[in-house]
């Protein structure tokens, strides 16, 4: 939680920008084919697992009741949801990971140019399908928000899984947090919050990211106009939350602030802003870690008022719950001090989140959270209660 991995590194080469972020300093980059060598690997992302087909909207929301916090002459804040939904089976090309202009961005901010050619990104496809009917009913909302400087697009296997398994998930681009993501007109916003934010002075992104997803709620669950077309299918009264590094730490403060989250999941983020002394209303909270002792959560521990449980997984590094680790084996660029796999980090990933959505917006008990399993020998139980 404390070390950016040689693996991310290599891959994202995140700048001294995540100083504070749950991974404070970059590791030397692993050494990289050349360009012309992994503009040849198709990159694919793992098939979801569950009974539905999985169909994906795109959603523009501005929030003009309150100016972006890091461009304010901006105009009101905006934001950028993918909805990812069980849709009925049909044909059509499925959507695709990244943008061209996303994926350039991605690749050039991190000095990786000549290493990974921005076309082997922007060329993955996903399994969701763009404007799929949906499947009638009413189905759970979970809420996705990515780590600093990266896009919503690093959350989507986990976000096709939930959708598989008979979720709503809305996985969110907070305007100028991330190294580049598409908005409407053209244009491409970067990280300004990177040059803006003062060493120590993170919490800022935690309290902003929990208003943008209290905004989308709102949008969502309007009872007139709401923001997305198929709204209906959400049922208002399942609500959760989860997120990497700094996003996971926002679905803590989120729920501080906003009741309709009835429960959240922390994917290696430290609490840059402090759990409440009166914790989160007795509502269940999960964190999924590497393994590192993490100051702010042995902190706010005891402030977990609910059901809790504190995961870690053994040869993982800070990017594991993403879609990093799948994409950096596929290039040859995992490092033999993170022996997790690629396929093996979304395989817990995926089963871990999903069993506790499952046991606390579904009460469906699948008792993969009462402790150590044969199947998961890499996951450890250091607490839990409830």
């Amino acid at each position: 939680m404390n070390h950016l991995p040689r693996a991310a590194a290599a891959l994202l080469g995140l700048s001294l920008a995540l100083l504070g972020t749950g991974a404070a300093h970059a590791a030397p980059a692993t050494p990289v084919a050349p360009a012309a060598e992994t503009a040849r690997v198709r990159l694919e992302l793992p098939p979801p697992t569950g009974a539905y087909v999985v169909g994906r909207d795109t959603l523009h929301l501005v929030d003009k009741s309150r100016p972006d916090p890091w461009v304010p002459e901006a105009g009101g804040r905006e934001l950028m949801v993918s909805m990812y939904y069980p849709a009925r089976p049909g044909g059509g090309r499925t959507a695709p990971y990244m943008t061209a202009a996303e994926a350039q961005a991605f690749i050039d901010d991190r000095g990786l140019t000549d290493a990974v050619p921005a076309r082997t990104l922007s060329g993955t496809r996903t399994n969701a399908r763009p404007a799929a009917a949906p499947v009638r009913g009413k189905f759970p909302l979970v809420v996705l928000s990515p780590g600093f400087t990266v896009n919503r697009s690093t959350l989507t296997i986990l976000a096709e899984e939930l959708a598989s398994q008979g979720y709503v998930v809305a996985t969110v681009d907070h305007a100028y947090e991330s190294a580049g993501t598409a908005f409407p007109g053209g244009r491409l916003l970067d990280c300004v919050a990177c040059d803006k934010i003062k060493p120590g002075g993170y919490g800022v992104v935690p309290k902003g990211r929990a208003k943008d997803v209290s905004f989308l709620l709102d949008r969502l669950l309007a009872d007139k106009h709401p923001a997305w077309r198929h709204a209906r299918v959400i049922d208002r009264k399942r609500i959760g939350m989860a997120g990497h590094s700094i996003g996971g730490a926002s679905a803590a403060t989120t729920m501080a602030g906003d009741d309709r989250v009835r429960a959240g999941a922390d994917m290696d983020g430290s609490f840059m802003e402090p759990v409440p002394a009166e914790g989160l209303g007795g509502r269940p909270f999960m964190m999924l870690g590497t393994g590192d002792d993490d100051p702010s959560w042995i902190r706010d521990w005891p402030l977990l008022d609910g059901w809790k449980r504190w995961i870690s997984v053994t040869g993982s590094g800070h990017f594991t719950f993403t879609d990093v680790p799948v994409l950096a084996d596929q290039l040859g660029l995992l490092p033999p001090d993170e022996p997790l796999s690629g396929k093996r980090s979304q395989e817990i990933t995926r089963a871990y989140v999903t069993a506790f959505f499952d046991l606390h917006l579904k009460g469906v008990d699948r008792n993969l959270l009462d402790g150590p399993t044969a199947e998961h020998p890499e996951v450890v139980f250091h607490h839990q209660e409830g």
